[in-house]
Order: C-alpha cells, then sequence, then structure tokens
C-alpha cells in the first residue's frame, strides 16, 4: 500500500484522484459542445462560456495531477508533505479566470457600445448543448463540492467552484439567447457581461481562499477550538503561543502551554498525552505538536519552592518548617543522606541545598538543615524468630493501651538485617483525627519499642482508620 500523509487516508487519496479524472471528462466534452454551438450561433456569451470551458478543463487536469502530487507523503526535501500543491494549482485556475474574465467583459462593452454588431442565430442545437451543460454544471458541482468537504482538498474545492459559476453561467447564457430570440438583440451581450461578473467573483472567492493557505493563514475556527480543548485539559496554566496553518487536508501546527513547574515530571507528561488525545479526538486531520513548559504559578507556596529546589538536586527532605521571624523568612527541613556518608561530605551536600533555597527564595532567607541518615541499600532479611517478635508484640501493645489516639496495634513483622532488627506494624486511629497527632503519638511508641529492644535499628508504624 503506498505511504500517504498524516489525515490522508488511501480511500480518500482514490475517491480525490476519481473525482478529479471526471472532472477532467465532463469539462472536455462541455467544451466541445459549447464550442460547436458558439461558433455556430455566433453567440459571444456562449464562446464566452465555451472559453470559459476550454479554461476549466486545463485547469481539471492540473487538478487532477495535483491531487495525485498533493497525497505524496513528506520526504527529505518536503518535511510537510506536498498538500500545498493543489492551492498552487488553485491560485493558477484563479489566475486563468480573471484573465477570461477580463476578455469576455472588454469583448462585450465592445459590442454594448456599437463598436461590433454580431448577428445571433438560436435554435435547438444551441439550447440543447446548454440544457446538457446545466444538467452537467449542476451533478458535478455538488459531487465536487461534497468530495472537496470530506477530503479537504483545495484543488477540488476550485473544481466545484468553477462547476458552480458554469451553471449560473450557462442559466445567464440561456437567458440572454431567449431574449435575443424575442427581439432584445442585447441580450445576449448583457449575459456575457454576467458571465464575466461571476467568473470574476468566482475567481476572487477561490484566489482568497488558496492565498490563505499559500500564507499560512489559520484555517477558520480551529484556533478558537484548539483553546477549547487545552482550556479543559487539568493542570494547563495559560497557552503561551499557538500557530496552525493548512496544507491540504491536514491541520498542521504547534501548541505551546505552561504548566505549574512544580509538578513532577511523569504529570506534565500525562498533562500532554492527554491533550494530544483530545486534539485528535476533535480534530482527526491534524498534526499538531504539543510544547510544554514550566513556570512559576503566582499562587506557589514557600513549601512548594522548597521542595522543588530539593527535588532539582534529587535530595529527600521532609519536616520543612516555614517560619517569619522580624521580616525574614526562616526555613528548616530535615535532609536524608547516604548514612555512609562522612560528615564532611554530608555537610557539602546540605550547604549546596541550602544554596539552592536561598537562589529561590532570596539571599536574605535563613535556612537550616537537619541531617539524617538514609539506608540507600536494599538489605537482605529474615524473620526474626517468633519469641522475640510475640515480645515486640507485646510491648507495642501494652505501650498503645495507653494512648488516646491509636490502639489494637497488629500486623507486626520483625526481621534481622545486617544493620540491625527492623520492624513493622500496624495499627488504628480515629480517621478525623489530624495527621500530625497520629504522627506524633506512632513516634512515641517507636521510642518506647527502641528503649526496650536495642537491637531495633528501624521501626515504622502504619496508621490507618478504624476497620479499613
Amino acid at each position: 500500500m503506498t505511504d500517504t500523509p498524516a489525515g490522508i487516508t488511501a480511500a480518500s487519496s482514490a475517491l480525490k484522484q476519481r473525482a478529479a479524472a471526471l472532472s477532467v471528462a465532463a469539462s472536455a466534452l462541455l467544451t466541445i459542445g459549447k464550442l460547436v454551438a458558439g461558433l455556430l450561433s455566433g453567440s459571444l456569451s456562449l464562446m464566452s462560456e465555451a472559453l470559459h470551458s476550454l479554461i476549466d478543463t486545463g485547469a481539471t487536469i492540473l487538478t487532477w495531477f495535483a491531487v495525485r502530487a498533493a497525497d505524496e507523503p513528506a520526504d527529505d526535501e518536503h518535511h510537510y508533505g506536498h498538500g500545498k500543491i493543489e492551492a498552487v494549482a488553485a491560485l493558477a485556475e484563479t489566475g486563468l479566470l480573471i484573465v477570461l474574465a477580463c476578455g469576455v467583459l472588454y469583448e462585450a462593452v465592445r459590442r454594448l457600445l456599437g463598436h461590433e454588431s454580431v448577428p445571433v442565430e438560436t435554435g435547438w442545437l444551441v439550447f440543447t448543448v446548454l440544457g446538457i451543460a446545466i444538467v452537467v454544471d449542476a451533478v458535478r458541482w455538488r459531487s465536487l463540492a461534497r468530495i472537496a468537504r470530506e477530503t479537504k482538498s483545495d484543488a477540488l474545492a476550485a473544481d466545484a467552484l468553477h462547476f458552480s459559476s458554469d451553471l449560473v453561467a450557462s442559466v445567464l447564457v440561456t437567458i440572454g439567447l431567449i431574449a435575443t430570440k424575442y427581439g432584445y438583440p442585447q441580450g445576449d451581450t448583457i449575459a456575457a457581461i454576467g458571465v464575466a461578473a461571476f467568473i470574476g467573483i468566482a475567481g476572487y472567492r477561490l484566489g482568497r481562499r488558496t492565498i490563505d493557505t499559500l500564507v499560512d493563514a489559520a484555517p477558520e475556527g480551529v484556533a478558537d477550538e484548539l483553546h477549547e480543548i487545552v482550556d479543559s485539559v487539568p493542570g494547563v496554566a495559560d497557552i503561551e503561543d499557538l500557530r496552525l496553518r493548512q496544507t491540504g487536508a491536514t491541520v498542521i501546527g504547534e501548541v505551546t502551554v505552561s504548566v505549574a513547574r512544580t509538578l513532577p515530571v511523569d504529570r506534565i507528561m500525562a498533562i500532554k498525552q492527554e491533550m494530544s488525545r483530545r486534539i485528535l479526538d476533535r480534530i482527526p486531520d491534524s498534526s499538531i505538536t504539543v510544547i510544554v513548559n514550566t513556570r512559576a504559578l503566582s499562587d506557589e507556596t514557600v513549601m512548594e519552592r522548597v521542595l522543588m529546589a530539593a527535588a532539582r538536586k534529587r535530595l529527600p527532605v521532609h519536616h520543612v518548617t516555614t517560619q517569619e521571624i522580624d521580616g525574614v523568612k526562616s526555613i528548616s527541613l530535615d535532609l536524608e543522606v547516604d548514612g555512609r556518608m562522612t560528615l564532611g561530605a554530608a555537610h557539602d551536600v546540605a550547604s549546596g541545598l541550602e544554596s539552592a533555597i536561598r537562589d529561590e527564595l532570596g539571599t536574605e532567607i535563613e535556612v537550616d538543615t537537619h541531617i539524617e541518615p538514609l539506608e540507600v541499600r536494599e538489605l537482605q532479611g529474615e524473620n526474626a524468630v517468633a519469641e522475640h517478635t510475640i515480645k515486640i508484640t507485646a510491648a507495642l501493645q501494652a505501650i498503645a493501651a495507653t494512648s488516646k489516639v491509636v490502639t489494637e496495634v497488629h500486623d507486626v513483622r520483625a526481621r534481622v538485617t545486617p544493620v540491625g532488627l527492623v520492624v513493622n506494624y500496624h495499627c488504628w486511629a480515629d480517621a478525623d483525627t489530624s495527621v500530625g497527632d497520629v504522627h506524633d503519638e506512632v513516634d512515641r511508641l517507636d521510642r518506647a519499642v527502641k528503649t526496650q529492644f536495642p537491637d531495633v535499628v528501624r521501626i515504622v508504624g502504619h496508621a490507618e482508620p478504624f476497620g479499613s
């Protein structure tokens, strides 16, 4: 299967090419019929229509080549594909229409002012040709307009515009010839002026559309739709930039948005993916690059800025406390470093973090760090003997019995590791109790157990709401 550009299916490409080929055949047959009838009758309006159809035939041949070339995929020299070839073809057709309109208008004015008098013969052949032309033009106009909308083809839209102007022009020629037949000799000339006007209008409309495509004008309504889509994505703070252009059937562009710089990377990537998904759902024929920039938002807290400074250095911190004393902010926090690190090396790490926090909040900020050991190794362990675990469980339950916050210690596990005994347990607390109060009480249990069992180096108590 031949590759096609983004937004263009093989079926869509085949439909466009078949429509263009049928247009060539229809235009060629109509041109021959109108030209023969125009020469036999001497009708300026009919001959101008024949010339119009002749140009249409050339234009439809150009369209056929254009839609074939436009459906070629992107290559090393055309990174955005070949979709604009259709717009170039449509612009060439515009030039032909304008030239023809001027020529017909000039000749019509000459006849109207009496510089030349040409007898017009009307007969069954002329009206038969015009009747056939009207039917064919109507059918081709409706068919091409529908296919152009489905495939977003500039070249087929230009062809549809040609056939619609041909339809109006054929009707005007018919009216002019009827007027001539019934004693109004200028009717044909006036109809020719009408034909020129409609050809000119068609050229203007087509030219305006194709020039918009060639100068990368944003497709009408798409920017508003994208604003609506992006604004609906949670986490997006603002749209910084939006650039769109139409290339054949595909809307190509990029949208740059801002998100809070405090968001984790995986959350930022999720926002980007969700935005891309929603854009494709609403605008399937699109290839829009989503760019996400992080920035400081006005509602950032001091806590968030401190955590972000630590995250940049990939340092775990907790118990961050912010104060304001005599107009000066004071920051204190616990910094976890590898427990095997020397104090000198750990102090250098802490100093680097303090400098980063001052860079973020200002040099006048007071920053103090409490260095804590962090076990970075994966410890190999085994369950402690049952008797020891039972003793630790009993101690925890006895201490919890004196608490007004936590209760029912359960699921106690004690494991022997190379660095000492590691204990984990669960307990219950009221769901409406503050985290701070629960933490303080769990911490009390932990300290009491470590006092009774010196071999315990780490104890982790997990508090959960009653009955969970």
